[in-house]
């Protein structure tokens, strides 16, 4: 096995360097529309992954990049990632000037080791090995070769030839080398071509190439990143991992693997199972048994990850948590499913994929495409979802970074998927009211009252729960759209429900709110809910306008007028019907008093590129629509 080992990193060193002959990175040598929108070139890459058995792999990965500028630094450095269960081999690599000439040579002694520990990880065995050239004269070529030995297979590496937003291609092919007798699986985005095939001393190899690639440079609301660059997702059907056989050709087999990596891992202490009883032996309600037992866990336990060897998929048991009161995703959502089993209450294990915005995800594909878990507890008459990380989110909501997604249910009986909830216009709310006085040098003394619900109080609940009343009035003080002013007051008060609220309570005191010219004043009578948004028509819009946030914001604003003035002119009503949205505002004038309403609606979807322009007319309609102003004039004596 050695000797083998030792033949095909040799071969791969040969014919990487007869690519790297003297010159051959010249910039010169890269085609004109290779440039465009480019940071960095990537001059070729060889992926070559092995499938040893039905445990073991190897990956072989070199490359070339020619950073053109600053902006491409980022993707000069190598970092390599290593555990208990990826065995680091080798790493080389080669600086090159603007003429392909070589400059230096990677030293062994030059390549850092360092733990990837994060910090919320308690335990973790993943480190990696950096380095970098840190060469400043652009533009200039790093190369690099390593070598990688996996001890389970059952994670196949994507091929995703562009690495990034303004990254441009000459070449890059994945190679994917299997015994004749292992089935394997793939699947391709924006890229047509089927693999090139062959047999070769009993085993399979699977080609893909490309060749000049242009940078994708994003767009306003661009679609998800992995929806537009071209990838070729691989993946076993049978695999091993820590001595645990595995079947990924369907959601159910996956899901038997997680059951059978778990089992048995839910037994509870003697004095947790009384806990349990003596917490809802008493309830007859099922329901309020679950926000009993989440309650419970919430105010006992912590988040810590601890990410060692096949701990990365396996949970700590019950015990464990019981025991030290902390754990990560997998062992507190495994604690709260040993709770709930005690009492009597079934619930689901569930894998998913954590993030903002709707990620991309392979329904078709069964893989592991998760990075999270959290529970499912079916009910006869709802079904509750629980994140177990947290102390302070109100049990059976999810917020913004795990709604609206598929999630694998996990049982006896495998794996299923489904989506969990979507939180849409009717539950995204921001309704303000506002109390204001204005006096007559143009100081406005204004309370304002916002009721925020769901995804929209998101940010507000980490901000209250993680930040000190200080940096709260800090984050204040830089985020409210009004040029000077002074925040003399503010309060938040949460409602802890499945769609979570949270009212937030502000006064302010604004200098020059009103600009005065000889016996005018000019107001804007819709104070801090303005629309920023501005962007530039573009007639060759390339990629579909994806928007994924939908809320209905609703304010309400009256603001009494000083003494001696009147109103002289003021806006006209305001309707606006798009695709994107609904928006209406209006200024009335009772007594001495302005009344302002706005009520404005966005909407989801996603949306051709020939829409976009009418996105640009929508958002600049909002821009002028929430920025008209009152004219106030002193009455004449």
């Amino acid at each position: 096995m050695t000797r083998n080992i030792f033949v095909t990193i040799t071969i791969l060193l040969t014919v990487c360097y007869a690519f790297a002959a003297e010159g051959d990175y010249a910039v010169d040598k890269i085609p004109e529309a290779l440039l465009k929108n480019a940071h960095v070139v990537k001059r070729m890459e060889d992926i070559r992954f092995e499938v040893l058995d039905l445990g073991k792999s190897r990956l072989y990965h070199k490359y070339a990049l020619t950073v053109l500028n600053e902006n491409g630094d980022k993707y000069a450095v190598e970092v390599v990632g290593y555990d208990k269960l990826r065995e680091f081999k080798t790493m080389e690599g080669n600086l090159y000037d603007a003429n392909g000439k070589k400059i230096k040579s990677l030293k062994k002694s030059e390549i850092k080791d360092l733990s990837a520990m994060d910090d919320i990880s308690l335990m973790d065995d993943n480190r990696i090995k950096v380095h970098g050239f840190f060469h400043r004269v652009y533009p200039y070529t790093i190369e690099y070769e390593t070598v990688v030995q996996y001890n389970y297979n059952m994670f196949f590496p994507a091929w995703s030839p562009l690495g990034g937003e303004n990254m441009s291609v000459m070449q890059s092919t994945m190679t994917l080398v299997v015994p004749a007798d292992f089935a394997i699986r793939y699947k391709a985005f924006n890229y047509n071509a089927a693999p090139d095939k062959k047999m070769e001393k009993g085993r399979d190899i699977y080609r893909w190439q490309l060749n000049n690639l242009e940078a994708i440079q994003l767009e306003y609301a661009s679609p998800n990143w992995s929806d537009i660059m071209p990838v070729v997702y691989l993946g076993p059907v049978q695999f091993e991992f820590e001595k645990y056989t595995g079947d990924m050709s369907s959601w159910e087999g996956l899901g038997k693997f997680i059951y059978t990596l778990n089992q048995g891992r839910d037994k509870l202490p003697d004095n947790i199972k009384q806990t349990v009883h003596q917490l809802t032996d008493a309830i007859t309600n099922d329901k309020e048994k679950v926000l009993k037992l989440y309650d419970y866990l919430q105010q006992n336990t912590r988040y810590i990850s601890v990410q060692l060897g096949i701990g990365g998929w396996q949970t700590f048991d019950a015990a464990y948590v019981a025991q030290r009161k902390y754990g990560d995703c997998k062992a507190l959502s495994n604690y709260m499913f040993s709770l709930l089993k005690e009492a009597g209450i079934k619930s689901h294990y569930t894998l998913i994929k954590n993030g903002s915005g709707q990620p991309h995800f392979l329904e078709d594909f069964p893989s592991s495409q998760f990075n999270h878990i959290i529970l499912c507890v079916p009910l006869q008459a709802d079904t509750i979802w629980l994140e177990c990380t947290s102390q302070t989110v109100a049990a059976g909501y999810l917020g913004g970074s795990n709604a609206n997604r598929p999630v694998l249910l996990i049982d006896e009986n495998g794996g299923k998927l489904v989506k969990t909830p979507r939180y849409g216009i009717e539950q995204n709310l921001q309704i303000r009211k506002a109390l204001g006085k204005l006096s007559e040098n143009g100081e406005l003394n204004v309370k304002i009252n916002t009721h925020y619900t769901a995804v929209q109080q998101d940010y507000l609940h980490g901000m209250i729960h993680q930040l000190s009343k200080d940096k709260q009035l800090e984050y204040l003080k830089k985020n409210i759209d009004l040029p000077h002013y002074d925040v003399e007051k503010f309060e938040y008060k949460e409602s802890e429900t499945t769609i979570p609220a949270i009212d937030e309570y502000l006064e302010l005191n604004a200098l020059n709110y009103a600009s005065a010219t000889g016996k005018r004043l000019f107001i804007t009578p819709n104070i801090i809910t303005r629309s920023s948004v501005k962007l530039k028509p573009d007639d060759k819009r390339k990629y579909p306008v994806s928007l994924n946030f939908e809320y209905r914001d609703i304010d309400t604003a009256v603001i009494e007028i000083p003494a001696g003035y009147k109103v002289e002119n003021m806006p006209a009503p305001v309707k606006i019907e798009s695709k994107f949205g609904r928006y209406s505002a209006s200024v009335d004038v009772k007594a001495d008093k302005i009344i302002y309403y706005r009520r404005i609606e966005k909407f989801s979807g996603q949306f051709p590129p020939s829409d976009y322009n009418e996105l640009v007319r929508f958002y600049d309609q909002l821009y002028k629509a929430d920025r008209g102003r009152v004219v106030l004039v002193k009455k004449e004596e």
